[in-house]
């Protein structure tokens, strides 16, 4: 992307009444960012959901010398600029209506042809959180996948520590600008990141870490990778809204189970009940669920996934159909094993946890 473009795209950014969603349609009816501001106010007036309002402010000289500033800032600090049209945007998120037009990188960052996962979780992390996602990004190593998260304390910092000693490419997404590291407790860790993945953002240097930031950050982790997982997470919590946004984007979203006591548990066992993740209890789980290729496992290495065998009656019934007759719909599995519905989804949660039976997109479950 040249210089003038590069401008021209932050100059679409800094405009107030124009978002991702709008930018878009304006490149895509004039060809290119440049092409936004050299194209007749009256023709632009002509797209659709585009108003005067929105043009407002097209030509002020104040949002070119805010982008002319910020690309001088992206330039000394040498920080890699991608934009959604080209081949080092993420995959995934190229397919996010509301991405992002630029992502500004800084680090070792590769994401052509990489297989990309999102884990967040609580700030609170339990030992049980903790441990979780080191014995995960183990199982998972062999894979090579990169792992996405938003370098908070907690859940995030865990994993990408985790992903970081076991050699895997990790990248934080930021809530502010590349000229700062937050929190800076964590500013200890930059330069492995960046040794082993990096940082993006959509933020500018001129931007802090406020709230609103984070929650527009956090579909940014939700789009960009092929499935989101959450480790720990109470009643409420950004995790889960990052879980929603992935969910409204058509991903996989997993959720670690743990017990109905426990108050950071909470939000996990509630996606579950809730059909609105896979239970994720080992890296097992998501490799059969996202088809990724197995005998592409490193020699010696192996992903571990623990099987318990004693069902009850209405379980062995189950398990019996589900052996005899493949890949099934939970209602299907009710009305032929003659059992109420909420018994039935109950029944095959708990199938689940011993490890039977899988849960499978489309609401489908296969005896194992």
């Amino acid at each position: 992307m040249t210089e003038p473009e590069i401008i021209a795209a932050l100059r679409l950014q800094a405009i107030p009444n124009i978002g991702d969603v709008t930018a878009k349609k304006l490149i895509a009816h004039c060809g290119s960012p440049t092409a936004v501001f050299e194209d007749k106010l009256h023709h632009l007036l002509k797209i659709d959901g585009i108003g005067k309002l929105t043009l407002k402010a097209l030509h002020d000289p104040e949002h070119l010398k805010e982008a002319e500033s910020e690309y001088n800032f992206l330039s000394k600090e040498k920080i890699k600029v991608s934009y959604f049209m080209e081949e080092d945007y993420p995959a995934y998120l190229k397919h996010c209506v509301d991405g992002p037009i630029l992502l500004f990188q800084r680090g070792n960052i590769n994401l052509v042809k990489q297989r990309l996962i999102s884990v967040v979780g609580t700030r609170n992390v339990t030992n049980y959180g903790a441990s979780f996602c080191e014995t995960f990004i183990e199982e998972i190593a062999p894979m090579d996948p990169v792992i996405v998260s938003g370098f908070a304390y907690g859940v995030d910092i865990a994993v990408q520590r985790a992903a970081m000693e076991k050699g895997l490419q990790t990248i934080a997404c930021l809530a502010h600008g590349l000229n700062q590291i937050y929190p800076k407790a964590h500013k200890k860790y930059q330069r492995k990141m960046e040794e082993n993945g990096g940082f993006v953002t959509e933020f500018w240097s001129t931007s802090r870490p406020d709230r609103e930031n984070f929650l527009r950050r956090n579909r940014i982790i939700a789009g960009m990778s092929e499935a989101t997982i959450v480790v720990e997470s109470a009643e409420k919590g950004g995790s889960l809204v990052t879980a929603d946004l992935a969910n409204g984007y058509n991903r996989e979203v997993f959720a670690v189970p743990g017990r109905s006591t426990d108050k950071l548990s909470k939000g996990c066992n509630d996606l579950i009940k809730g059909q609105k993740a896979h239970m994720l209890t080992s890296a097992a789980d998501l490799i059969y669920l996202l088809g990724w290729d197995l005998d592409e496992k490193k020699e010696g290495e192996t992903v571990q996934k623990q099987l318990f065998i004693e069902l009850d009656a209405t379980e062995q019934s189950i398990y019996s159909y589900l052996q005899l007759n493949g890949k099934q719909l939970l209602d299907t599995v009710a009305l032929e094993c003659n059992l109420p519905i909420f018994k039935t989804s109950s029944t095959l949660l708990g199938m689940e946890m011993k490890g039977v039976i899988r849960p499978l997109p489309g609401k489908l479950f296969e005896a194992i």
